[in-house]
């Protein structure tokens, strides 16, 4: 693996988190947060779930997951419902008032994403959302390598 390569990526994961923490604080891009975000559509195009799934799913720790769905819960953007096939557990479902909040905090970020990608060929869009997927999948391996590392060790 060529170091000067790893350095320019380091750097440049760098400035894109800072830039996007500063975007997102300057100009709310949307009106849910990060978090809430990601779990309401992890719900939606998943279907719904436990508190559990969600947790191996972002690989938090369940009682960050089950503070930030309580809060999620309380705003009616989701609701408990009954596990068929477990009738003590509950499982998550969005609510209308979620999936219309959820929609219109993705078309503003994606008109956002829009703007600063103006300039960019479908090509290179395409390209960028491929190598980010295939980023964002040696991040979540790497974790789990180092969770078994760290378990045998």
């Amino acid at each position: 693996m060529n170091h000067q390569s790893l350095e320019e990526v380091e750097l440049e994961l760098a400035l894109l988190i800072r830039r996007l923490t500063s975007m997102v604080t300057a100009q709310k891009v949307g009106s849910l947060d990060r978090a809430a975000y990601l779990l309401l559509t992890q719900i939606s195009l998943g279907g719904a779930c436990s508190v559990k799934t969600l947790s191996q799913t972002f690989h938090l720790d369940i009682s960050t997951v089950s503070r930030q769905v309580s809060s999620l819960e309380q705003k009616g953007y989701v609701r408990r419902v009954p596990d068929e096939l477990d009738g003590r557990a509950f499982i998550l479902s969005i609510t209308g008032l979620g999936e219309q909040l959820l929609a219109d905090d993705k078309a503003n970020r994606i008109a956002r994403l829009g703007h600063v990608l103006d300039n960019w060929e479908e090509g290179e869009m395409k390209q960028f959302g491929q190598l980010l997927r295939k980023f964002n999948h040696s991040v979540v391996e790497a974790e789990q390598m180092e969770k078994v590392s760290q378990h045998d060790g």
